[in-house]
C-alpha cells in the first residue's frame, strides 16, 4: 500500500500534540537559536484498544500432537546456539534480591544487578552485544522457583476479587480455534464468576498492566527502566490447558517471556523479509500457511526464560496436562535511530529554511518537464543536476540538526511513561511521604520540621528528573509523581528560575552522592532553601537523614 505523504512541517506538528502554544516558532527552533538550550516535546503513542464483542464462549480444544510427536519434533529443532543451560542455577529468591538491592546505593547500579538476575547465566554484557536485537535466546533453569514472588494465579484471582478490573481496560478475554482469533471481552468490571467460567470453556486471560495491581511487578519494572533507558512494561497470560490464545504475530517491542507457572510450547519464527527486521509497528495476525517453519520450538517450563527481538513471529499453545502462567516483560518501543530522526529533521528544516537563503531559493521553473515518476526513466542531465543539489541541501541540513533538543523530547516521553520510583524503606524515611507530620490527639503534631543549609540531600533516582527549555521558559520535568497506570497522569513538571538552573544540574549530576543545600550554586542562601524545599516537596529529593 503506498504511504501517504506528509511535508516536513506537517509531520513535525503531529510529533509534539501536547507542547505548549507558540507564535511562530518551534519550540526546537527558539533552542537552536539560543545555543541549542535543552527543550522538550512530547508525542504521545495512543495504546491498541482491546476489541470488543459479545460474550461467546468458544468450544474448547485440545493439541492433536501426540506426546511422541511432540517430544520428537522439539529434539529435532532446538539448536545448542540458542539454548542457554542454567541447570543447578538455585537462583537468589526475588524477594531477598529485592531487599538486597535496597542497599545498592546507585539505582543504574541497582537495575543492572536486576537484570542480571533476570537473564542469570548470561553475562548482561554479552547479551547486549551479542544477542539484543539479534536473535532469540532460550535459558532452561529446571528450577520451577527461579522466579517465584514476581506473579502467580492465586494473586491474580486475588486481583479479580479485591480490584476494579476492567474489561479490555485491564483485562482482555481472547481465544485462538481453527486458524482464528478473537475477543471475547463483555462490558464493565470484570468478576472471578464470569473470568473463571471464560477460562474452563478454554479462553486465555491477558492482564494488560499487572504492576497497577501488584507491588512487586511494580518494584521490577521501575528499577528496569533505568536499564533500557526506555519504558518497562509487562502483560501477564494465563492459559488453560489444550489452548492457544492468539494467532501468530510479531510485535514492535523488546519481549521477555517469562514462565512462571505449567508450561507452554512456543514456535519462534524469523522475520520474514528485511523489511520486516526490527519493525516500527506491530504485525496483524498471521496464517499459519504464510510464516514459513519454526526457527525454536521449545516446551517453556517454570523458571524458564526466552527472550526474542521485535519483528520475530511468535505463538505459544498449551500441551493438555498443563495450564500456563507467564510474564512478557518488554521495552524499547519506538526507540530507535529513526525514532529520533523524525524529530530531528522536521525542526532542522524549519531552522535552515529560517536562517539560509539556499532552502529558500525557488525550484527550476521547468523541473516537473524532466523530474516525477513519469520522468524517471529520461536520461537527461538536468536530472542528474537536480538529485546534485538535493543532496547537497541534504548535507548542508545536519548543520542545522538541533540533535539535543530532540533527545530531550525523547527524553520528555520516556519521563511520561515511567512508572514512578518504589521507595527502599530508608528512601520512603527520608522523602516527603515519611515525612511525620500527622493529626493526634486533636491536633497537628510534628510540622515545621526544616531543611537548611548543612542538610545533605540527593535527587530520588538516576533519571527521575530532567531540566529541559520550553520556548523562552526552562522546566524541570519528573517522574515522582506518576501513576503505575500508563499514562492516567499528565507528565509533571514545573518552571525553574533561571538563576536556579545551575543547582538543579549540580544535583543531577552528582547524583548518588549526597551533597548539602549549602552548596548548591545559587545566588544567596535564600534561594538555596527555597530550591530545597521545592523539590523536596514534590519528591524529587530526599535527605541523608530524616528531618
Amino acid at each position: 500500500m503506498e504511504k501517504k505523504h506528509m511535508s516536513a512541517f506537517e509531520l513535525y506538528k503531529t510529533l509534539s500534540p501536547d507542547l505548549p502554544p507558540t507564535a511562530t516558532k518551534s519550540p526546537l527552533q527558539v533552542a537552536n537559536k539560543k545555543k541549542r538550550k535543552k527543550e522538550n516535546g512530547a508525542s504521545k503513542v495512543s495504546p491498541i484498544k482491546a476489541q470488543i464483542k459479545p460474550e461467546r464462549k468458544p468450544e474448547r480444544k485440545k493439541m492433536r500432537k501426540t506426546s511422541a510427536q511432540r517430544e520428537e519434533s522439539l529434539n529435532e529443532i532446538t539448536k545448542d546456539e540458542e539454548r542457554v543451560n542454567g541447570h543447578g542455577e538455585a537462583g537468589e529468591a526475588l524477594d531477598a534480591l529485592l531487599a538486597d538491592l535496597t542497599k545498592v546505593n546507585n539505582s543504574k547500579e541497582r537495575a543492572s544487578k536486576l537484570f542480571q538476575w533476570f537473564i542469570n547465566p548470561i553475562p548482561v554484557k554479552s547479551f547486549f552485544r551479542e544477542t539484543w536485537e539479534k536473535k532469540p535466546i532460550l535459558v532452561q533453569r529446571k528450577n520451577p522457583d527461579y522466579y517465584k514472588g514476581l506473579f502467580s494465579t492465586a494473586e491474580f484471582d486475588r486481583i479479580l476479587r479485591q480490584d476494579e478490573v476492567q474489561y479490555g481496560v485491564n483485562l482482555d478475554v481472547t481465544s485462538y480455534t481453527n486458524g482464528k482469533r478473537e475477543t471475547h471481552n463483555p462490558p464493565g468490571r470484570a468478576l472471578p464468576f464470569t473470568v473463571w467460567d471464560f477460562y474452563e470453556s478454554g479462553c486465555s486471560l491477558r492482564l494488560l498492566n499487572p504492576q497497577a495491581f501488584s507491588s512487586t511487578v511494580w518494584n521490577v519494572l521501575s528499577t528496569l527502566q533505568e536499564q533500557f533507558g526506555s519504558m518497562a512494561g509487562a502483560n501477564v497470560y494465563l492459559t488453560p490447558p489444550g489452548t492457544q490464545g492468539f494467532a501468530p504475530h510479531y510485535d514492535d517491542i523488546e519481549a521477555f517471556v517469562v514462565q512462571l507457572e505449567g508450561k507452554k510450547h512456543w514456535r519462534v519464527y524469523s522475520p520474514r523479509s528485511e523489511d520486516e527486521v526490527l519493525p516500527v509497528l506491530s504485525s496483524t495476525n498471521f496464517n499459519q500457511t504464510n510464516i514459513g517453519k519454526p526457527i525454536l520450538e521449545v516446551v517453556l517450563e517454570a523458571g524458564d526464560l526466552l527472550y526474542f527481538p521485535r519483528g520475530f513471529i511468535h505463538q505459544g499453545d498449551c500441551l493438555p496436562d498443563a495450564h500456563s502462567l507467564h510474564i512478557t516483560v518488554s521495552s524499547f518501543q519506538k526507540n530507535s535511530w529513526g525514532d529520533l530522526l523524525h524529530k530531528v529533521v522536521p525542526a532542522a528544516l524549519e531552522i535552515a529554511m529560517e536562517e539560509d537563503v539556499e532552502f529558500r531559493q525557488g525550484l527550476p521553473l521547468d523541473y516537473l518537464t524532466y523530474m516525477g515518476v513519469q520522468n524517471s526513466d529520461k536520461d537527461d542531465p538536468r536530472r542528474t543536476k537536480f538529485f546534485s543539489r538535493v543532496e547537497h541541501l541534504m548535507k548542508k541540513l545536519t548543520t542545522y540538526a538541533p540533535v539535543d533538543a530532540a533527545v530531550d523530547q525523547k527524553a520528555r516521553v520516556f519521563l511520561h511513561d515511567c512508572l514512578p520510583p518504589m521507595l527502599t524503606p530508608e528512601e520512603l524515611a527520608t522523602s516527603v511521604l515519611g515525612a511525620s507530620a500527622r493529626w493526634e490527639h486533636g491536633q497537628v503534631m510534628d510540622v515545621g520540621a526544616k531543611i537548611t543549609a548543612k542538610t545533605r540531600v540527593r535527587v530520588l533516582r538516576g533519571g527521575c528528573a530532567r531540566l529541559c527549555s520550553d520556548g523562552e521558559a526552562v522546566h524541570l520535568y519528573y517522574t515522582t509523581e506518576n501513576s503505575r497506570v500508563y499514562h492516567k497522569e499528565q507528565l509533571k513538571s514545573f518552571e525553574i528560575k533561571v538563576e536556579h538552573t545551575d543547582a538543579i544540574e549540580f544535583l543531577i549530576h552528582s547524583y548518588p552522592k549526597f551533597v548539602t543545600v549549602g552548596s548548591f550554586p545559587c545566588d544567596s542562601a535564600e534561594d538555596r532553601i527555597t530550591l530545597a524545599e521545592l523539590l523536596f516537596e514534590r519528591g524529587i529529593i530526599h535527605t541523608a537523614d530524616a528531618l
